[in-house]
């Protein structure tokens, strides 16, 4: 490359993003194995695939024009994607719409409309074990006679143009992270990956040696023994109907014996807990889209509550909770009480997440059968989120204790006995300062801000969200600033706040947040009272290229939701792993990551679950805290003034009635005990050797949080294989 005059760091800055995902769960979509399994001595065949939509446009481009968030469509294609390979020889045809006729020789769904799904291949290769995974991401194309059949006969130019209705499927990610939206294209989006990854995994299936001998391969008895489908969140609930369809009406296999295979098969995993985030259709658009899945979603549920009424006798308002089916002025199906029912296995993402899942979300069930309740910890990948981000980190520690960690996180611990070593500790220190002075480079050439490399990074970056609190951030910076000001020769520790992340297009209060957060910078970092004490500043367009950079560079992480809220969190584990201490509450893996390192090396704040429930009991009134916290009264009134909005002093008039009068996320009752730990933050920030002796503790203990370990548990307690650790041989050698 170098002969050609090209250089590579520059080359991978041109690569655009694949953002096809909102926030964690699709960085977790992306998490095909990795080669974490590569195939048994045995039955050579552990092969772990990734199935997704290739969409067209990602998660948009985030611009910040005055303040306010712009969305630019994300065309990451334009310039080709060098890693996918089309494979039209497995173009499989996916159906909508027509009718249901119940015939002597079985049921039938007829007079559909076809839509072409065209296979992408992704090669995921593990680290240094010869074993590549596939990701495969569907396409939609329409038909070459779409539209020419029977309609537009006249129009031949109209029908090629009504090709676009259904490409368009594939066309966009919806960009909502945490929130459910209705929409009938969305449905067919999540239609359309399960007909086509359902009608590959059977091909597969019956074309594999494991597929039954006899001529007509209709012997599915083993199908679950070969085949485990991972449902991410309720997104591909479908695919429990559509096996059954297929089972039923296709191969004429048992209506209970299909029951079982379709259990056996499926497990799902549950992502959050947040009402407005769960998946429930309107039958109406069922009836239209999808007729033949509605009958058979009618009669699994009628089975289930055949069960449920004869274990409760009389209790008819379980009944109307358990159903899969919510009666109303929208008859609507919950597609969460649809996975539970159809799985084997259904996990949570965090201990303390698993444990709300089971004694809340879906108690009625759990109480039915305890046994399909388990907890997976999610984690994140050490290649990409410590070697390939923080080289610098990854060789001390190397030095110091191998390069086994690599692929076994857990040796970190290892670093325990540099814990007091000075050599150790200046190494971090000096690592993080280098990051740190990088990162200040990138934002003075891409953003054209200054930021003093020897202030604190206080970074929070996340999808902007009400439960996970950027106000209380805010608050924060107003606090401080309100403080610097008040006494402006006292010594203060010097920071820069960077709050980054993406508002869905149509959240209003997540939108008016993000000018919140430009206008208190606009107004902080003018002053030249503060000068380089303090500074605000929003991350444009954070995303995973993004994140590899900021990460690294972060002094301190915010984790700061209403306990209770955010389910896991990976970004958490992300900076835990590169040398930033955490700041936070106890709510998703938070508990694990101070159970890991002890409690006393993370900063700690708040109201735990508990304590929210009993104020929940209570009654949250904001205003009780707005009248007997002083600094906390004068930032709120700043904010309603026009302190912050001198050009249009009302602007943020909702942000603050729902502040005071309607919000679910108590943003005011942690203030207190959070602006007092941030003061501890500050204590500990001036002590910069134990401030070091702390990073290296929470990096030797987080090692719990690798993937490998996540993925590992999945295959063992979920999908029942048995991963090795052994490189397969490379292609130039023998396999035995």
């Amino acid at each position: 490359l170098q002969q050609l005059g090209l250089d590579l760091e520059e080359l991978e800055e041109i690569e655009e993003d694949a953002g096809l995902g909102n926030g964690g769960l699709g960085r977790l979509a992306g998490n095909t194995g990795g080669g974490e399994f590569p195939p048994h001595l045995e039955c050579m065949g552990t092969e772990a695939y990734g199935y997704g939509i290739r969409y067209e446009f990602g998660i948009f481009n985030q611009k910040i024009v005055d303040g306010w968030q712009v969305e630019e469509a994300d065309d990451w294609l334009r310039y080709g994607n060098p890693w996918e390979k089309a494979r039209p020889e497995y173009m499989l045809p996916v159906h909508f719409y027509g009718r249901v006729e119940h015939t002597a020789d079985g049921v039938k769904w007829i007079d559909t409309q076809v839509v072409l799904a065209m296979p992408y291949d992704t090669p995921v290769p593990g680290y240094k074990n010869n074993t590549v995974n596939t990701m495969r991401l569907w396409s939609a194309k329409a038909p070459n006679d779409f539209n020419l059949q029977e309609f537009n006969m006249g129009d031949y130019i109209e029908a090629v143009l009504d090709r676009n209705l259904a490409e368009n499927i594939s066309r966009v990610l919806y960009p909502n992270d945490n929130f459910f939206e209705g929409k009938e294209l969305r449905l067919k989006q999540e239609y359309f990956v399960v007909a086509a990854t359902l009608q590959d995994i059977i091909r597969r299936f019956k074309s594999s040696k494991f597929g039954c001998r006899d001529p007509v391969r209709t012997c599915f008895e083993t199908f679950p023994d070969k085949v485990a489908i991972q449902l991410n969140d309720t997104h591909p609930a479908l695919s429990i109907p559509e096996l059954m369809r297929i089972l039923v009406d296709v191969e004429k296999v048992d209506w209970d014996k299909a029951w079982e295979i379709t259990k056996r098969t499926c497990a799902y995993t549950n992502h959050t807990v947040l009402p407005e985030a769960l998946e429930r259709w309107p039958v109406s658009m069922f009836e239209k889209l999808l007729p033949r899945h509605l009958e058979i979603i009618y009669a699994l549920n009628q089975m289930h509550l055949d069960r449920v009424a004869a274990l409760y006798p009389g209790d008819i308002d379980r009944l109307r909770r358990m159903s899969v089916i919510e009666e109303g002025d929208c008859k609507r199906i919950n597609m969460a009480h649809l996975c539970v029912i159809g799985s084997h296995a259904v996990n949570g993402v965090a201990r303390i997440h698993s444990d709300i899942v089971k004694n809340s979300v879906f108690k009625d069930f759990y109480e039915l059968e305890p046994e399909k309740f388990q907890n997976k910890t999610n984690g994140i990948t050490p290649r990409r989120w410590l070697l390939l981000c923080n080289p610098g980190l990854a060789d001390i520690i190397a030095e110091k204790i191998g390069e086994g960690f690599i692929t076994d996180l857990s040796q970190l611990k290892k670093l325990l006995e540099f814990i007091d070593n000075e050599t150790f500790i200046r190494d971090v220190a000096k690592v993080k300062q280098e990051n740190k002075l990088k990162f200040a480079a990138y934002l003075e050439e891409h953003y054209k801000v200054k930021i003093n490399p020897m202030s604190m990074f206080d970074v929070q970056v996340k999808r902007i969200h009400e439960y996970k609190r950027q106000l209380l951030n805010c608050l924060h910076a107003i606090t401080l600033y309100n403080r610097v000001r008040c006494n402006p020769s006292k010594s203060f520790v010097p920071r820069t706040i960077m709050i980054g992340g993406k508002a869905a297009p149509g959240y209003h209060m997540a939108k008016m947040i993000i000018k919140l957060i430009t206008s208190i910078g606009e107004v902080i970092n003018n002053d030249p009272y503060v000068g380089d004490k303090l500074k605000v500043i929003f991350l444009e367009n954070y995303r995973v290229s993004l994140a590899e950079k900021v990460i690294p560079a972060a002094d301190l992480s915010q984790q700061i939701s209403t306990a209770g809220t955010e389910a896991s969190g990976t970004g958490n584990m992300k900076f835990m792993v590169n040398g930033a201490l955490t700041i936070g509450t106890m709510d998703g893996a938070n508990v694990e990551m101070a159970e890991e390192a002890g409690e006393e090396n993370l900063f700690i704040f708040g109201m735990r679950v508990e304590d929210v429930e009993a104020l929940d009991r209570k009654g949250y009134n904001a205003r009780e805290f707005y009248e007997r916290l002083p600094e906390l009264r004068q930032a709120i009134d700043q904010i309603t003034s026009g302190f912050f909005s001198p050009r249009d002093p009302g602007c943020f008039k909702d942000v603050v009635n729902m502040l005071m009068y309607h919000d679910r996320f108590k943003v005011f009752a942690d203030y207190e005990a959070y602006i007092k730990c941030q003061g501890q933050v500050d204590q500990l920030f001036m002590d910069p050797r134990e401030w070091t002796r702390k990073v290296i503790r929470n990096i030797a203990c987080s090692g719990k949080f690798s993937s490998d370990r996540t993925i590992t548990e999945y295959a063992r307690e979920i999908w029942g294989v048995e991963p090795s650790a052994t490189a397969i041989p490379p292609p130039n050698l023998p396999r035995n």
